[in-house]
C-alpha cells in the first residue's frame, strides 16, 4: 500500500519528468513503490542438529568465497598503488594474497556483474547456456537509451524492435538446468549460504535457495543503498552525469530478505551488517563444514561511506574519491574482521579463502586511476574490464606468498573449490575451468589455451599472450601481444594479418558453441576506453557500444 509520503514523491518525481515518456514515470513510481520493507528484523539462522554438533570428522575444509563489486585493479595496495595515489592501505585483503597464493593474471568471468557471477557459481562460459547479458528491466532500458549524457558526443542506441522478443525481469535467471558449486557442496553435506548481492535472477526459482544455498540474507537486484540517503551517519557522492546513477538514487532500497521472506531494513551501513551476519554464520556452523559466499555490494555506485570512514581520510581533497576510498577503507576493515573471526573460533587454518572482484572498476564514479596501468573499464574487454584481484588462503594447503603468473579466470572457482573436497566435476556437461590448486607450485603449466569473452557483437579471445577483440559498433578490431604491451597500448591488427585471421578464426569456432541469449539486448551504450564518463570527450575517443 502507497502512504502519504510515497504519494508525494511520486508527485514531485512526476513533475519533474512532465516532459518525458510516460515509462520513465512508471519506472520511478513502481521502484519506489518497491522501497516498502519491514523494519529491522533479527535473522534466525540455521544451527546445526544433534546429528551435526560432533564435529567435522572428514575434516572437509569449511570454504569461504567473497567478491566484491566494481573494485579496480588498483584500488588495493598489494602491488605498490592503490586507491588515492595508495595512502589508503587495504592491509587484510592484501594478507590474502600475501599469506596465500596471488594470481597476478586474474580475469573474470565477463565484464559486467551478472554474467561474471553465473561464471564463478557453474565453472562454465554464461554464454554457453545463454546468459549473456545482465538481467535489467525492461523500461530502465527505454528510459537509458533516450537519455542524452551531458556532453556526450555518441548517444546509446535502443534496439526498440527487440523489446517484444525480452522476458519479464524477474525471469531473467541463472537456468535451473545448471548445477552451481553450491548445489554440489550441499550434496556433500556442506552448510551453503550466501550474504549480499546475488543478481542472478529475482523469480523464486532462480533465488539462492534454489540453487543450492540452504540459507540466503541479501537483496536480488543488482545494487542496493547502503544507508538511507538522509540517514546522520551517511556520507553521499552522486554522480550527476551519470544517468544510472540517478536512478539509483531514485529506485533502489535499502532493505534485505531472508530465504525469499518479505523484505526489511538492515540494521545499520551495508558493509557492516552484512559482516555482522557473515560472523553469525561462522560462529554457528564451526562444527560442521560449511560454504559461506559473501557478495558485498562495495564499492558499487551508489557511493555511500559511513561519517566515520570518510573523516578518518581528511588528506583527500576530491570528494567523489574520498567517498569511494571510504568504502574501500570499510571493505578491507571488514574482512579483517572475518579473518579475526575464523582465528578466534580455532577455523583458519582448515578454511579455503577466495577473494576476487565481479569485473574491473566503472567508468561512471569519474576517477581516472582506479583500473591503472590497464586502459578500459567494467563493460569493456580492455583489461582494465577484465582484470580483477585473485587471491586464495588456504594454510598448510598454500605456501604464503606464493606468486602465479598466467592467466586464470572465475571460470576456474568451481573446479577449484570442488578440487579442495575432493569432488569429481559433472560429466554431462562442459565444465570451461581448471582445478587451480592442483596448479600452484606449477610454473611451467598453463590453466588455459584461450580465454573468451563475449557480449553481443563485441567479442574477445585470449590465446597465450596474443588478445584479439572484435567490436561490431564500432566495426573495429584490436590485436595485442600481452607479453610485450601488457597495457594494450598498440594496436597491430594491420601489423600481423595471419595472426588476426588465425584468431579470428578460433574465435569464429567458439562463438558457434555457445547458446543463443535467454534474452536480447535491448540497449547498445557508448563506452571510451580512456576516460571516465565525467571527462569532456572528443571524435577521436576509441570506443566500444557494450550490448545489454
Amino acid at each position: 500500500m502507497i502512504n502519504k509520503k510515497s504519494i508525494i514523491i511520486i508527485l514531485v518525481i512526476f513533475s519533474s519528468l512532465i516532459n518525458c515518456r510516460q515509462e520513465m514515470i512508471l519506472f520511478y513510481v513502481k521502484n519506489i513503490v518497491r522501497k516498502t520493507a519491514l523494519p529491522t528484523q533479527k535473522v534466525e539462522w540455521e544451527k546445526p542438529g544433534l546429528a551435526e554438533v560432533s564435529g567435522n570428522p572428514k575434516k572437509l575444509p569449511n570454504i569461504i568465497l567473497i567478491v566484491a563489486d566494481d573494485l579496480g585493479i588498483n584500488d588495493l595496495t598489494i602491488n605498490g598503488g592503490g586507491i588515492a595515489g595508495g595512502t589508503v592501505i587495504t592491509p587484510h585483503i592484501n594478507s590474502l594474497g600475501k599469506e596465500g597464493v596471488h594470481f597476478t593474471k586474474g580475469y573474470s568471468g565477463n565484464a559486467t556483474c551478472a554474467p561474471s557471477r553465473a561464471a564463478m557459481m557453474t565453472g562454465r562460459y554464461p554464454t554457453r547456456y545463454g546468459f549473456e547479458f545482465t538481467p535489467v528491466p525492461i523500461n530502465f532500458s527505454r528510459v537509458i537509451g533516450k537519455t542524452v549524457v551531458p556532453n556526450a558526443i555518441r548517444k546509446p542506441i535502443l534496439h526498440s524492435e527487440l523489446i517484444s522478443d525480452s522476458i519479464p525481469y524477474e525471469e531473467m535467471g541463472l537456468p535451473v538446468s545448471e548445477i552451481t558449486v553450491a548445489k554440489i557442496l550441499q550434496s556433500i553435506n556442506y552448510h551453503t549460504v550466501h550474504i549480499g548481492k546475488w543478481h542472478l535472477g529475482e523469480n523464486p526459482k532462480y533465488q539462492p535457495n534454489s540453487h543450492g544455498f540452504h540459507e540466503s540474507l541479501g537483496f536480488m537486484p543488482g545494487a542496493s543503498m547502503f544507508l538511507p540517503e538522509n540517514h546522520p551517519d551517511v556520507v553521499n557522492a552522486k554522480q550527476d552525469y551519470d544517468p544510472i546513477d540517478k536512478f539509483l538514487w531514485a529506485a533502489h532500497p535499502w532493505q534485505v530478505r531472508y530465504n525469499g521472506r518479505e523484505n526489511f531494513q538492515p540494521s545499520k551501513y551495508l558493509t557492516d551488517y552484512l559482516t555482522d551476519e557473515a560472523i553469525t554464520v561462522i560462529d554457528n556452523n564451526k562444527n560442521r563444514p560449511f560454504f559461506l559466499y559473501l557478495a558485498y555490494n562495495a564499492p558499487h555506485t551508489p557511493l555511500q561511506s559511513t561519517k566515520e570512514d570518510y573523516e578518518a581520510l581528511s588528506h583527500i581533497k576530491d570528494h567523489t574519491m574520498r567517498v569511494y576510498a571510504a568504502m574501500i577503507r570499510s571493505l578491507d576493515r571488514n574482512i579483517g574482521r572475518i579473518l579475526s573471526e575464523l582465528k578466534n573460533k580455532g577455523l583458519s587454518e582448515n578454511t579455503l579463502i577466495i577473494f576476487t572482484s565481479d569485473n574491473g572498476g566503472a567508468h561512471y564514479i569519474g576517477l581516472e586511476d582506479i583500473n591503472k596501468p590497464y586502459r578500459g573499464w567494467k563493460a569493456t574487454f580492455f583489461e582494465g574490464g577484465i582484470r580483477v584481484p585473485f587471491y586464495m588462503k588456504w594454510p598448510n594447503k598454500i605456501k604464503p606468498n606464493t606468486i602465479y603468473n598466467e592467466p586464470v579466470s572465475h571460470i576456474d572457482l568451481f573446479s577449484s573449490i570442488l578440487g579442495a573436497v575432493e569432488q569429481k566435476l559433472p560429466t554431462d556437461r562442459q565444465i570451461d575451468g581448471v582445478n587451480l590448486l592442483s596448479l600452484i607450485g606449477k610454473p611451467n603449466t598453463e590453466p588455459h589455451e584461450t580465454l573468451y569473452w563475449k557480449s553481443g557483437g563485441y567479442r574477445t579471445i585470449q590465446s597465450k599472450y596474443w588478445k584479439l577483440q572484435v567490436a561490431d559498433n564500432p566495426g573495429k578490431e584490436w590485436l595485442f601481444n600481452l607479453k610485450e604491451d601488457p597495457t594494450e597500448q598498440k594496436n597491430l591488427a594491420s601489423v600481423f594479418p595471419d595472426k588476426l585471421a588465425e584468431l579470428k578464426k578460433v574465435l569464429l569456432e567458439y562463438d558457434k558453441k555457445q547458446s543463443k541469449p535467454l534474452w536480447p539486448s535491448i540497449l547498445e551504450a557508448p563506452i571510451a576506453i580512456d576516460k571516465p564518463m565525467n571527462r569532456p570527450q572528443s571524435k577521436d575517443d576509441e570506443v566500444i557500444y557494450w550490448s545489454n
